[in-house]
């Protein structure tokens, strides 16, 4: 299946300025990134207020912090109304929506898999 020698096929994740794992991935594989993202996908645009209550366990000031990076690596888009007091809305981008047939394919695994990969146990 893959025609590289071990020793390439490794080497490739070890180029930290090149490692598409590293340098990709890792800017939305955080579990509130992602649950975000799959919120977005669902809702169309969201306010801040309805993120928050989507994911309650989420801080304040984490989500907010999660949402900066998503906006700033172009997977979010944060739409600022002039209005008394301003409304913020958060929706997913071309590049965002482009990435939720691979996460939902993440996700139909993750509930195929949950009892193997859990033991059964939630919260544990």
């Amino acid at each position: 299946m893959n025609s590289l020698p071990l020793q390439e096929n490794l080497e490739k994740y070890t180029r930290i300025e090149s490692c598409p794992v590293r340098n990709v991935l890792s800017r939305f594989s955080g579990k509130w990134s992602i649950l975000i993202l799959c919120v977005l996908a669902e809702s169309g645009t969201a306010r801040f207020s309805v993120l928050s209550k989507a994911i309650p366990d989420i801080s304040p000031k984490v989500l907010a912090d999660t949402l900066k990076n998503l906006e700033r690596y172009g997977l979010v888009s944060r739409t600022l109304y002039p209005e008394v007091p301003p409304k913020v809305e958060y929706a997913l981008t071309e590049l965002g929506q482009s990435l939720m047939p691979i996460l939902n394919q993440l996700i139909s695994w993750a509930l195929d898999n949950f009892s193997a990969i859990t033991g059964g146990t939630l919260g544990k």
